[in-house]
Order: structure tokens, then sequence, then C-alpha cells
């Protein structure tokens, strides 16, 4: 095999062992916890969101990347393309705005309790799962192109205006739809981008506010004050550094190919591998930053779990859980 080929081979193989059994661990724990406590936190909620079209990023883009570094040749027809391409397109879209939505909501939720910050804490905890429906339908609506303009790579003359994508060509045709498109994707990014870097920054000077508030306070004291919005708000500033950090690479390469007539596969090869990073990273942060994770990372390296019943106060039988080591 050319070591060009064995080296993308071993990136996108490696992207898909660690991004689909992290995300599906983070889609099978939040469910249980949803179904056993009959509720799930707002914050959870949209972890579980992410690693839901993280992993159909993973699955619509990741895999065919590394069957085709394998040599696995002419694998879609133009139908398969274009539902691909949505596909990619739509939940690379959406973890763009549901890690928007989660740095701006922890952000709500650490602000001072006035009478506005509270009110709009309660109107977003409610209005959650409206929110993030919404961020479907407009990114279901913005992307009608990918499905005209793609279809199965042939031997035939594009245009200077379009994407090689290993299996798939999206041919924009002519130069005003190649650059209004790709403005358009690269504006939105830029946007979301934008509201995640100032929430993260009042984030982030909130955090250092609080630790300088509790620097004269005993060590027991400053640890019960630690609440699980501080945690969680580390959590969503790793979350957004390494998004940051991926996407813009990814945006940059993108705006330079703006400039180019004819843009090279491998080019576009890199810029999918650094967008789709993000998909496979991002479960590394979340279960080793999540207390709910964590709890059900640990049982599981303990060995198991069995259950007692015992009185409680009022002399009635309950189930306690205990760890079996």
């Amino acid at each position: 095999m050319d070591i060009d080929l064995l080296l993308k081979a071993i990136g996108f193989l490696s992207q898909v062992i660690i991004g689909i059994p992290g995300n599906m661990f983070i889609l099978l724990q939040f469910t249980i916890l949803r179904i056993t406590e009959k509720k799930l936190l707002p914050n959870n909620l949209l972890l579980m969101v992410l690693a839901l079209v993280n992993l159909l990023v993973i699955l619509s883009r990741i895999i065919p990347q590394s069957l085709n570094a394998l040599g696995v040749e002419n694998l879609l027809d133009d139908t398969e393309c274009k539902f691909v391409i949505f596909t990619y397109r739509v939940n690379r879209a959406m973890s763009i705005c549901v890690t928007s939505l989660l740095s701006c909501y922890q952000c709500i939720v650490i602000a001072p309790n006035t009478k506005f910050w509270v009110y709009l804490k309660q109107q977003i905890t409610k209005n959650i799962v409206t929110i993030i429906f919404v961020f479907w339908i407009i990114n279901f609506s913005i992307y009608p192109y990918s499905i005209l303009n793609a279809r199965a790579r042939r031997n035939l003359t594009t245009s200077p205006y379009t994407l090689h994508l290993v299996y798939c060509d999206a041919d924009f045709l002519t130069y005003m739809a190649y650059i209004v498109n790709g403005t358009c994707y690269a504006l939105r990014d830029f946007i979301f981008v934008g509201l995640m870097a100032l929430a993260s920054g009042y984030i982030v000077f909130t955090l250092l506010k609080h630790e300088r508030s509790v620097k004269g306070i005993r060590s027991s004291d400053r640890l019960k004050q630690r609440s699980v919005e501080y945690r969680a708000s580390k959590a969503v500033i790793l979350l957004v550094a390494l998004y940051v950090l991926l996407y813009g690479l990814d945006n940059s390469m993108w705006i330079y190919t703006l400039t180019l007539s004819n843009v090279s596969p491998d080019m576009n090869e890199i810029r999918i591998f650094l967008a789709s990073s993000y998909s496979s990273l991002s479960p590394i942060v979340i279960i080793f930053t999540n207390p709910k994770l964590q709890q059900n990372v640990l049982f599981c390296k303990k060995g198991g779990i069995f259950s007692r019943n015992l009185p409680d106060s009022n002399g009635k039988k309950k189930t306690v859980y205990t760890i079996n080591k």
C-alpha cells in the first residue's frame, strides 16, 4: 500500500475506533439516566444530542473515507452520494449549533441571579427541546443544494468549481454558486463560533472571579462551594477550545479553497479529517468531565453492581445498589 494511503487509512480508522464507541457510550448512558431518573438536565440533554450528531458525522463521512483509503472503489451511487453528503453537512452544522448552544446555556446558568438572567434561564430550560428542533429544521432547509449538486464520481469532465470527495463529486457548476454557498456556510460557522467565544469568555471571567473569592476560605469549605455548574462550565470551556482549534483550521482552509478554481482531493481530505476530529475527540472530553458518565465508567471498572432491599425511615423497603468489588 502506498505510504500516503496508509497514513490516511490509519488516521481515519483511528477516528472511527475512538469516535463510534465514545459517542455510543454517551448516548447509551444518558438514555439509561433518562429512563431511570425520569429526567435529564438540559446540559446533559445537549451533550446527548451532540453525541448523536457526532456519531452521524462519523458514519456518513469518516467510514467512507476509511474504506476508500483501504482501497475500496466505487462504493456509492448517485442517490447514496446525495444522502451521505446531505447527512454529513446537516449533522456537521448541528454539531456547531449544539456546541454553541451548550456554551451559551452554561453562560446563562452561572450568570448572576438577576431578574433578567433568571427569566432567560427558565425560558431556555423549558424550551431546550424546541430550540434543538428549530436548529434541525434550519439546517435541513439550508442544505437542499447538497442534494442537487452531489453525484457519484465518474470519468467525466466536471466544472472547475467541483469538490472531489472520495466516492462523490459536489459540482457547483458556476463560480457564483460556488462562492455564495461557501460564503454562507463560512459565515454561519463564524457566527456560531463568535457566540461560543463570547459565552466562553464570560464563563472564564466568572470562573476566575469565583476562584479569587474562595482563596481565603478553608479547603473543605472551598470544595463545598464548587458547585456542579462550575465543574460543568470548565467542561464546556474544554469542548469549545477543542472545537475552535479544529474547526478554525477547517474554515481557514475552506476560505482558502474559495480562491482556487480547482480544489485537490488531498486538500479536501485534510479538511474532512480536521472537521471530523471534533466528532471523534469530543466524547473523550465529555466522558472525563461529566460526573454522571464518570460514575458509570467507575462501575464498569469495579466489576459490576448488586442490589439489596433495605428498609427506609418509614419502614418500607427500598432497593439499594452497591458496587460489587
